[in-house]
């Protein structure tokens, strides 16, 4: 076949362990074959960002803001034991961390769905797609341990000096307190990609927050959401036939497991760090989420949901198979590529991406896959397929769709 153009690149993001290690599987079966790939690489794998003193990190990020759509391999974030082990000059931030506050964006994660593997809730048939707003609460928290007696006050000091006092607590006896924060700002930029990600996906959005308790603190999400929608958004929601919907988060989840999906739900930063993992598990595996970071001025970088699967690279290292499964990578491509086609009107771009995703998914509908899923599987005598079999499996399959 001769192979689809692109009219513009995509910002690459490299990474590493063994998702590095399958990232460029990837390219060389399922994309190069295929596309005439345009990319902007940058290498993100840990060794690199020590070398540049994580600069790469923030130049992959200005990238992203410059071509509008990137995608992004899976990363080590260190920790004390990984600084020994790569030797590393300091304990580098998070990548994910770092590009999300330069593009100001919000996390959106939906599971991926397969014929042959039933969610452990039944009822269950559409995706949900989580939306946490992955900024301040107990992330960005002050803690303090009370000894004794006394009071604890919030206090809150402005420019020019005055204080503004708030009591928390009496204390008796020993205790515990913390003080934490967010910014309208950054609750407007979460509200915003939020209807943005709906309008674009043509789903209903939910949100939830705990306002009766909280009535100031949630109140003020609640509040910012619904202006922003009643200003900016409710004639094109209703044009498109979708609805925002807000409700308490205890009862947001007895509606979510009695659902059948098919709709984003907006989460505060810790519900959305517990639910999304909650969702994840309940359709089957992590491995088969994807992860998409969406900005309010409309950029996109998409990637898988897991780690960089260390246990498995080390047994590669040694030389022994690995069974891994890729298929949140691919999607990551699949949909960076889709973004990009639609951004530049690109139908044969379009046109390729979903073909790489139905691929995909017929193999292992077809009962080829790799070893998390045949735990999961529905179908007998399903073949097990080690970390590049799968792959080229799917290439065989998406090589049947263009010969056809």
């Amino acid at each position: 076949m001769n192979k689809i153009k692109m009219i513009n690149p995509l910002v690459e993001m490299d990474g590493d362990e063994m998702t590095r290690v399958l990232w460029g599987i990837i390219k060389e079966e399922l994309l190069y074959p295929f596309i005439d790939l345009k990319t902007e690489y940058y290498d993100l794998g840990l060794e690199y960002r020590d070398e540049t003193n994580d600069e790469v990190t923030i130049l992959a990020a200005e990238a992203i803001k410059k071509y509008g759509v990137g995608v992004k391999c899976a990363t080590i974030t260190p920790n004390a034991e990984r600084v020994k082990e790569y030797n590393l000059k300091e304990m580098w931030k998070s990548p994910n961390g770092t590009i999300r506050s330069i593009l100001d964006g919000t996390v959106f994660r939906a599971p991926i769905l397969i014929d042959s593997i039933k969610p452990y809730v039944r009822n269950w048939t559409k995706p949900i797609t989580i939306a946490r707003h992955a900024y301040g609460d107990v992330y960005k928290d002050v803690e303090m341990k009370i000894k004794g007696k006394g009071k604890a006050e919030i206090v809150f000091t402005d420019e020019n000096g005055n204080e503004n006092r708030e009591l928390i607590h009496n204390f008796n006896d020993d205790g515990v307190v913390l003080g934490m924060h967010n910014l309208n700002n950054s609750i407007e930029s979460f509200a915003r990609s939020c209807f943005n990600f709906a309008i674009d996906t043509k789903q209903d959005l939910w949100f939830a927050t705990k306002d009766t308790i909280s009535k100031k603190y949630d109140h003020t999400f609640k509040d910012i959401f619904q202006d922003i929608f009643n200003n900016e958004y409710k004639e094109k929601f209703k044009e498109l036939k979708i609805e925002y919907f807000y409700t308490l988060i205890d009862d947001a989840i007895a509606r979510v497991i009695k659902s059948k999906g098919g709709y984003i739900w907006a989460c505060k930063n810790y519900d959305g760090d517990v639910m999304s993992d909650m969702v994840a598990t309940a359709f089957g595996s992590l491995a088969m989420m994807t992860s998409v970071l969406v900005s309010p001025e409309g950029y996109y970088e998409y990637e898988a949901a897991h780690g960089t699967v260390q246990r498995h690279y080390y047994n590669h290292l040694k030389g022994k198979e690995t069974s891994t499964n890729s298929i949140a990578t691919i999607f990551a491509w699949s949909g960076a590529l889709r973004k990009r086609g639609e951004m530049d009107n690109n139908n044969d771009l379009v046109e390729f991406a979903n073909n790489l995703e139905k691929a995909s998914i017929q193999t292992i509908n077809d009962g080829y896959m790799t070893k998390d899923l045949a735990l999961l599987s529905d179908i007998d005598n399903v073949s097990v397929m080690n970390s590049e079999e799968f792959i080229k499996q799917i290439r065989m399959r998406l090589e049947t769709i263009y010969n056809n």
